[in-house]
């Protein structure tokens, strides 16, 4: 796909465009040395390639054209690409073609990188590790959520100890995103009938190895100041916006997988603030085979996963029916059936008109499969909703778990996935733990002893040159930011 944001780049070095764009560097560090050769200071500043693609010199690129080691590097690590997305992974090899099309990952934040700052914690480093680990397993999966012009919140330290936050702005041309297009080779927008005007919606793709994220963005300038802002911060103040994200997130999410004409088996929800995709599978379903609504919601709930994240009641979305009945007469049309059906999906008791609209009510009655992110939250989950299952034996209601993992190479460091390939081979992390406990076992003492030293030392650099960059940041004097180079670690001490 032609980047609208390309900047012309000397001959030899146009690939560094598809290495910077794809974020699999967040976790495959061979390509830091290219990045540093280019820009050591923003990417030490950043780890954000694109940034350095953005803002380099043209004499800079000049003079790396005429590099013999940086462009080998390049040739090396675009090599080195395109024998990873070659590779069919463990899905690939163990299960035969098409036995999966694809899976739609819905989640409100994804944490892959600080250079794509739209997470805030665990659900979304979470779903930034299921992309990562779906691109290396070959697994079919697309993800899809929003990009905020404010993500999460920066926090830094005044020079009296307290607190400080700021919020800076996402500049999508910064970001190793880009835009998505249609068809005819325009910017793919989705529209979103809201009452009186229709809501336009930008969609930006980023490339994570194997895998594909969209990310929905209402900053349009054909939309108003205040619907413009319905994407502004990651979990927006207020019912009413945070509501409307949600509606991007789960119709708008869905409509994009329709655009692109992408065959989805399998709907997974990162919590419930997607809960409306459920609503817009059904739609599709009814239009493709004439089907009723309750017929449809039913075909297509087996095809719907749900992941619940929040242990205690109070902390689900809801939304009183007054907000539902201003903004779903659309959607309510479409579907065929009253805003109280609508309504009784999202409640406790179906038939109580005074409770608010659940989402997380939507996602259990609308999805197959539903799962805690351990065992214990399985039990707790269960007890939770266990109201909605009447008469129900507690250990059969429908909520399983699935213990939650991480993507081991976005968390190791360099001397630990060296030690670790070393030997148990490059693909180290695609296997099961038994399988590499042996392979560990041979490692000798004074390689080990040699991995420790030098990942403590990679440690105190690292929080030395943070020091350094912080103590700048709040005025402080030249003579104690000198200081802090040499500031001395009990590590040094043993």
């Amino acid at each position: 796909m032609r980047d609208l944001f390309n900047r012309p780049l000397p001959a030899g070095l146009e690939g560094l465009r598809e290495l910077a764009l794809d974020i699999r560097w967040s976790w495959s560090h061979g390509t830091d040395r290219l990045w540093e050769l280019l820009d050591r200071d923003t990417f030490e500043r950043t780890n954000n390639p694109h940034l350095i693609l953005q803002n380099v010199s043209a004499h800079r690129l000049e003079a790396a054209a005429r590099d013999p080691v940086l462009k080998q590097e390049l040739k090396h690590w675009l090599q080195q690409r395109q024998e990873y997305l070659d590779k069919p992974g463990w899905y690939g090899r163990t299960y035969p073609v098409d036995a999966l099309r694809a899976t739609a990952y819905f989640s409100m934040e994804f944490g892959l990188t600080d250079a794509l700052p739209i997470y805030s914690g665990g659900l979304g480093i979470l779903a930034g590790d299921h992309l990562k680990t779906a691109s290396d397993l070959g697994v079919p999966l697309y993800g899809i959520g929003l990009l905020y012009q404010q993500g999460f919140f920066r926090q830094v330290l005044s020079p009296d100890g307290w607190q400080l936050e700021a919020f800076p702005f996402n500049d999508p041309t910064s970001l190793p995103v880009v835009p998505l297009q249609n068809h005819e080779g325009g910017w793919l927008r989705i529209k979103l009938e809201l009452p009186g005007r229709t809501l336009l919606l930008r969609v930006w793709q980023a490339v994570i190895g194997k895998v594909r994220l969209y990310l929905l963005d209402s900053n349009d300038p054909l939309n108003s100041p205040w619907d413009r802002a319905i994407t502004a911060n990651l979990y927006a103040p207020g019912l009413e916006r945070r509501f409307l994200q949600e509606v991007v997130l789960g119709v708008g999410g869905w409509q994009v997988m329709e655009q692109l004409g992408i065959d989805v088996d399998v709907c997974h929800l990162n919590e419930g603030h997607a809960a409306f995709a459920i609503l817009a599978r059904t739609r599709s379903f009814m239009q493709a085979t004439g089907q009723s609504f309750a017929a449809a919601l039913w075909a297509t709930r087996a095809g719907n996963v749900f992941t619940t994240h929040t242990p205690v009641d109070a902390a689900f979305d809801r939304f009183e029916p007054a907000l539902l009945e201003q903004f779903t007469g659309p959607v309510v049309q479409m579907l065929g059936i009253s805003l109280d059906q609508l309504l009784a999906l999202g409640r406790r008791d179906p038939d109580d008109r005074r409770e608010p609209f659940t989402m997380t009510y939507l996602a259990l009655r609308g999805c197959g499969y539903v799962n805690g992110v351990s065992e214990l939250h399985g039990r707790v989950s269960r007890h939770l909703f266990e109201v909605l299952f009447p008469g129900w034996p507690h250990v059969e209601v429908p909520v399983g778990h699935v213990t939650n993992g991480v993507h081991a190479p976005s968390w190791d460091t360099e001397q630990a996935d060296a030690l670790w390939c070393k030997s148990c081979g490059d693909d180290v992390w695609m296997g099961t733990a038994t399988e590499l406990a042996d392979q560990i076992s041979r490692v000798t003492d004074e390689e080990l002893w040699n991995f420790r030293a030098a990942a403590r030392r990679t440690l105190i650099d690292y929080v030395r040159r943070r020091l350094i960059r912080q103590l700048r940041q709040r005025g402080t004097a030249l003579t104690l930011v000198e200081r802090a180079a040499h500031v001395p670690c009990t590590f040094d001490r043993e």
